[in-house]
């Protein structure tokens, strides 16, 4: 791996993925002015570096492409840097107002942000999210645990086959990287190039898999038109508004008013972070505490007959603990009971797993949170050091809940404290489910995906990564 890391990390000492760019060359003041102009300010200068969280409230969206984001190395996700054109609360609106099928699906983070932030339950959260995004014109309110039991399921059929292809024939395989988070994809395509791209999990995220479920599949089961649906997911973190964007995630439809134009839609039409809900909120001047509590919507929900809401463990994504027990299950018939023992290694952010049968390690797990940790797994994978089967890879510092986009703390209140509250409260009231009982994703399964790792299933659930190739101009900005 190259020794060479971007500006971003150097300033934030690899510890702190999530901080603006201090050294981004792309012009966002000068993106309403003329080339011309002789006013306008040059790219990489240093009076043009943005502030995204100065940028949020602006009336006009600014108008970035993913590929002028990955352009440099002045940042790794620069989700934080810039907003992306069409991921605003405006935007948001404006197609509720246009008549769309407005369709919300809402990460069990963001839940737990808004709920600690309101001192209510997740629970109460979801069900008063329900009730507002409804009053404002939304069709649907759907819970993205119900679109991450599908990733795990096919996640544990992945993890299953390149484990037995490593022991069979020797290949390399292993270990797999998970593929949740899209601020470290998008650092793997940009900087770490071809080397890391083969170990990263296909499967899509749980934002992008209810993208496809919604656009492929619910559209029909609703009788809707997918043009005339526009999907929006709350998400902890403002790299999935970059992961929405992707042209992987977009699909060709042919138009029902002229059969020679073909439509480009995309799986995630925008995304509002947790941050930007409370936004919307104070907004509209709602008493949030005060709203009804609305039955939920059931079609993409993880809600039981009691109406009580269930999930995996893990507050980012349960991806390590899941695949483990089902792992040791399926080629040890081992039932893993209870907690899984998490060792802490150099910090909290880097924990591991093993499973022994008769004295010898036949599984090795382990959760890496952070750029200092990820930098060290990263090398030893390169060098061929690297011991571990499976590795659950966040790029921020404590995983999902401390993502760029959840709620700030508040007043006397360290970030430190509010991890810690976020990490109690959830799965308040939330219960513990196995994936693959989850009725309403067997549905799916026999109505449309047919199996794990099927023809289908590859199609819409998983993916693929390519190595981003440095512009010039960012070659000369890191020399």
């Amino acid at each position: 791996m190259s020794e060479k890391f971007s500006a971003t990390l150097r300033i934030g000492d690899l510890n702190d993925f999530i901080a603006p760019s201090q050294a981004c060359i792309v012009s966002v003041k000068g993106l309403a002015k003329s080339a011309g102009s002789a006013s306008a300010p040059k790219l990489g200068s240093p009076e043009v570096s943005v502030d995204p969280r100065n940028q949020v409230k602006a009336a006009e969206p600014v108008k970035i492409s993913l590929k002028d984001c990955l352009a440099c190395s002045g940042c790794i996700t620069s989700a934080e840097t810039v907003m992306l054109e069409k991921q605003s609360l405006d935007e948001f609106i404006s197609n509720i107002d246009k008549g769309k099928a407005v369709i919300v699906s809402v990460s069990p983070q963001s839940r737990a942000s808004l709920a600690v932030h309101f001192g209510l339950t997740p629970l109460q959260v979801l069900r008063k999210l329900t009730t507002l995004f409804k009053t404002l014109g939304v069709k649907a309110v759907f819970d993205t645990s119900c679109s991450r039991d599908i990733t795990l399921i096919e996640s544990c059929n992945e993890f299953l086959r390149r484990y037995k292809e490593n022991k069979s024939s020797g290949a390399d395989s292993l270990p797999v990287l998970a593929s949740a988070c899209p601020g470290w994809i998008c650092y793997a395509e940009k900087t770490l190039g071809s080397f890391i791209l083969p170990y990263i999990s296909t499967v899509k995220s749980p934002q992008q898999t209810m993208g496809a479920v919604v656009k492929h599949h619910l559209a029909k089961l609703m009788d809707l038109r997918v043009d005339e649906v526009y999907h929006v997911s709350v998400m902890p973190c403002y790299d999935k508004k970059l992961e929405a964007v992707r042209d992987d995630f977009s699909f060709q439809f042919d138009s029902p008013r002229d059969a020679s134009e073909v439509v480009t839609l995309t799986e995630v039409d925008s995304v509002l972070t947790s941050g930007e809900v409370l936004d919307l909120i104070q907004l509209k001047e709602v008493d949030f505490k005060g709203l009804e509590e609305s039955q939920l919507d059931t079609l993409m929900t993880n809600v039981d007959q009691h109406g009580n809401l269930y999930g995996v463990c893990g507050s980012s994504g349960g991806y390590a603990e899941t695949i483990f027990r089902y792992a040791a299950k399926e080629l040890f018939n081992l039932d893993v009971k209870g907690p899984l023992d998490f060792k802490i290694i150099r910090n909290a952010d880097l924990q591991e797993v093993t499973l022994d049968v008769d004295g010898k390690i036949v599984l090795k797990f382990a959760l890496c949170y952070g750029f200092r940790n990820l930098q060290n797994v990263v090398r030893k994978i390169k060098s061929g050091k690297c011991d571990y089967d499976f590795v659950e890879v966040m790029a921020c510092p404590s995983g999902c809940l401390n993502g760029g986009g959840q709620i700030k703390p508040g007043a006397g209140q360290t970030a430190k404290d509010l991890i810690q509250v976020l990490e109690t409260i959830y799965m308040e009231k939330v219960y513990v489910a196995d994936p693959f009982e989850n009725p309403r994703v067997r549905k799916l399964y026999e109505e449309w995906l047919e199996q794990p790792g099927s023809k289908k299933a590859k199609k819409y659930m998983h993916t693929e990564y390519h190595p981003i190739v440095k512009s010039i101009t960012s070659e000369l900005h890191n020399w």
